[in-house]
């Protein structure tokens, strides 16, 4: 065995040659890689696919075929579509608890606003009740507090 095989090659048991298509995409440290996408798609089908795409695609599309092949093994079934409906479900349920969130925080932000409107006028009634001399008293007449005929202005 020649150390400088791909793992296509080493898998298929023959030499490999200088042209080779499949030795950049499954190179001879991951014989893994080729056994899960040959199992599935069969070797003459992925050197027919790299064959037809541009050189600037193929790394991308063995890629891509390894890891549905392998999520094919794995599931049989489903393949990579059952991990891609899984990872839906987890968005929507993660979307259902924004927006349930998102609505808790309103409701909480128009408690707090109405809590404040009930403080202000609590304050404004108090402050309505009280005699002039308390309000001169207090030093609240520079606060718009008191009778405005008392009140003096002054313009530069």
């Amino acid at each position: 065995m020649i150390s400088g095989r791909c793992a296509a090659c080493k898998y298929l048991r023959r030499r490999c040659p200088s042209h080779c298509i499949f030795s950049p995409y499954f190179p001879p440290n991951d014989p893994q890689r080729f056994a899960c996408v040959h199992r599935i798609y069969g070797a003459s089908n992925v050197g027919k696919m790299l064959l037809k795409l541009p050189p600037h695609l193929r790394a991308q599309t063995a890629d891509t075929l390894y890891m549905e092949a392998k999520c094919r093994i794995q599931d049989p079934v489903y393949g990579c579509v059952g991990i891609i409906s899984h990872l839906h479900q987890q968005i929507r349920i993660a979307e259902s608890q924004l927006a349930k969130t998102q609505a808790e925080i309103a409701v909480f932000n128009s408690i707090a606003r109405e809590a404040q409107v009930q403080e202000i006028e609590a304050d404004s009634n108090f402050f309505k009740n009280l005699l002039p001399e308390e309000i001169t008293a207090a030093g609240l007449r520079s606060y718009g507090y008191g009778s405005p005929s008392t009140q003096t202005f002054k313009f530069n």
